[in-house]
């Protein structure tokens, strides 16, 4: 009661949550992890952040920082820890469009700077099906990927510069705008995907791109997985790099989407197995630009590609967006894919990235080492196929944790097999903190642990995520 009563005094009592008012925070969008927080915290100013981590490193009270709420591997689990929240601090600072660069509070949410950098004709290219509700904070801790990686890159890409509470309260300052540093060790990347274990991330320089003029959007049917990758190629050569997305939708998934989201459609009149969605962004005037027949260059691009393609076999079927909203609903069969896909308590998932080239070969090895364990099992995969991300799912006949544990070890040794990792975006947390012990180099592992120690030797940072225990 007395830690409470102080922190009351720095934030206002309205702003501390307990009970029911903080029974919210304690529950993910899975359902999957549920807790109760000793309360939530919700500064309003990175000194108010400041004094409440100070406070809880002298009374040693854990500290789990939460955004949005929106992961998928229990990073904000926060049983009898303060939890803090970052949901007012929610300013965007300041736009700079002539350099290209947005200065935003931790809060504020991913849709909103989408909103804002829009009439600045810039993008934030990051997005992904949760973007209405996940934070800046949350999608630099989890180092975040979505459906544009394969032109901008991840999260840590994006960023220029942060602000970071330290487990012990100081502020670290590293709001840099530089595109080049070299001053020492990068500390800001150490942040970046930490997931709130050795700081809390109050602000951040945020780099901003020129808003597409024109896109060309279409639903691609291909023989196999090759055949989707020489149209990524022949793409990006034809647009010289503009493929933004190229996403991987199989037959079960599009099959799941329509029974489960309602008003959903097939994408083409006749099923096919390998189903593509791709989006080109064109940036240049000369591509985006209306012609006199009422063409756009960046679309006659794509279906020039496609039509070389149809005739030698490599497409087997196309459909371009002719609107805004044929793309939108291109785009949601594609985002909806967690409703769609985390549907039960007692699936395996798994974030998984292995070379392009391997994508095939990575399912055509689990399918077979799956059914081998669970004769049956259904699978389901969507896959940002052009950065060789897969989330692949299997919902098993036999429900229970070790029966589970064994599927994700076989998709654990695929990947391995295969030069890749068993967490590509969705973070850590406690879900992965088995693979970690059973795939993270030790030397690696133990550098970690160093990291860990030096920074909050209290152990109170966000405790047991991401580094699995001795």
């Amino acid at each position: 009661m007395q830690l409470l009563e102080t922190l009351k005094r720095v934030v206002g009592d309205a702003h501390v949550l307990t009970g029911d008012d903080a029974a919210p925070f304690g529950k993910d969008w899975t359902g999957k992890y549920i807790s109760t927080p000793l309360a939530v915290v919700r500064p309003a100013t990175t000194q108010e952040v400041s004094a409440v981590v100070k406070t809880c490193s002298v009374a040693d009270v854990p500290i789990v920082p939460v955004s949005g709420n929106t992961g998928l591997s229990g990073g904000a689990y926060a049983e009898g820890a303060i939890m803090i929240s970052l949901s007012r601090m929610n300013a965007i600072r300041e736009i700079r469009p002539d350099a290209r660069v947005a200065i935003v509070d931790a809060g504020v949410v991913l849709s909103s700077l989408h909103e804002a950098v829009d009439a600045h004709d810039l993008v934030f290219p990051l997005f992904f099906g949760a973007r209405g509700s996940a934070m800046i904070g949350g999608v630099l801790s989890t180092n975040a990927g979505g459906s544009n990686v394969l032109r901008y890159g991840n999260t840590r890409a994006l960023c220029l510069g942060l602000e970071v509470v330290l487990p012990d309260g100081r502020i670290m300052d590293l709001m840099s705008e530089l595109h080049k540093d070299n001053t020492g060790y990068d500390l800001k990347h150490l942040m970046i995907g930490a997931e709130g274990t050795l700081g809390l991330i109050t602000a951040a320089v945020l780099k901003l791109s020129p808003k597409p003029l024109a896109y060309a959007t279409a639903m691609v049917a291909t023989p196999d997985l090759p055949g989707a990758l020489s149209l990524l190629n022949q793409l990006q050569s034809a647009t010289g790099g503009a493929v933004e997305a190229f996403e991987y939708m199989p037959r079960a998934y599009v099959e799941r989407h329509i029974a489960r989201i309602p008003g959903a459609r097939e994408p083409f009149d006749a099923p096919y197995d390998v189903n593509i969605l791709v989006e080109v962004g064109a940036t240049a005037p000369r591509d985006a630009d209306v012609q006199p027949d009422g063409s756009v260059p960046v679309t006659n691009y794509l279906e020039e590609v496609l039509s070389g393609m149809l005739e030698d076999g490599t497409v087997l079927d196309a459909v371009v967006a002719k609107s805004d909203g044929q793309r939108a609903q291109m785009w949601e069969r594609r985002e909806s894919a967690a409703e769609v896909t985390l549907t039960t308590p007692t699936l395996v998932d798994n974030d998984v990235s292995v070379p392009v080239d391997k994508v095939g070969t990575f399912l055509d090895r689990i399918t077979e080492r799956v059914q081998k364990l669970d004769p049956g099992a259904a699978e389901l995969t969507v896959s940002h196929l052009g950065d060789g991300n897969l989330h692949y799912t299997v919902f098993p006949n036999q429900t229970d944790a070790e029966h589970r544990d064994l599927i994700r070890q076989q998709v654990e040794e695929v990947t391995r097999e295969l030069g890749g990792s068993f967490s590509a975006e969705h973070g850590i947390g406690l879900t992965k903190l088995p693979s970690m012990t059973r795939n993270k180099d030790a030397v690696s592992m133990d550098v970690m642990r160093l990291i860990k120690a030096a920074l909050d030797p209290k152990g109170i940072m966000n405790p047991g995520k991401v580094i699995p225990k001795v």
